[in-house]
């Protein structure tokens, strides 16, 4: 995996985030917030709480820090609220990957989990590991919004590929 996939990928992720998020913005309070019975409580707002931080947690980890616990749905309580803290996340991301280098993204590097097990892995396998954890939530989000009635956003890869 080079800087330029890496690149692309992380491409990927903006922009079916805001391509999901488009189609979230339309639901009613209580829609957004109601517990579907998938992975998170909170329903939609607890997952994407929990991808957001997840995000701010990997790359926290790739900066040198080491938390402990993932935010919870407090620190985000609503859309708008979330939509802020991920475009400031967005623009910390940006600047990591416009200093990688394809030297850097095949380094190891260790991590705590938020078990504080150690872990090392190559750099670029954390980043696609973000992507896809990203992107497997995103799907439960498309699943919750049909339960809705929703018609949800075409965010697959190739979808995206289809737009370069």
């Amino acid at each position: 995996m080079n800087k330029k996939d890496i690149q692309l990928l992380y491409d990927f992720d903006k922009w079916a985030t805001r391509q999901q998020h488009a189609v979230i913005a339309t639901l009613s309070e209580e829609q957004y917030t109601r517990n579907l019975g998938n992975s998170f409580d909170g329903g939609i707002h607890g997952t994407l709480v929990h991808i957001h931080g997840a995000q701010r947690i990997w790359l926290s980890r790739w900066k040198g820090g080491s938390p402990s616990s993932l935010p919870g749905i407090a620190e985000s309580p609503t859309l708008s609220v979330l939509t802020g803290q991920w475009a400031a996340l967005r623009q910390e991301q940006d600047a990591f990957l416009r200093s990688l280098t394809d030297e850097k993204l095949a380094e190891p590097l260790t991590f705590k989990s938020l078990k504080g097990e150690a872990s090392t892995l190559p750099l670029w396998q954390q980043m696609q590991h973000v992507v896809n954890h990203s992107t497997y939530h995103r799907g439960q989000i498309t699943t919750m919004l049909r339960q809705l009635g929703v018609t949800p956003a075409g965010i697959d890869l190739i979808t995206y590929y289809r737009t370069l």
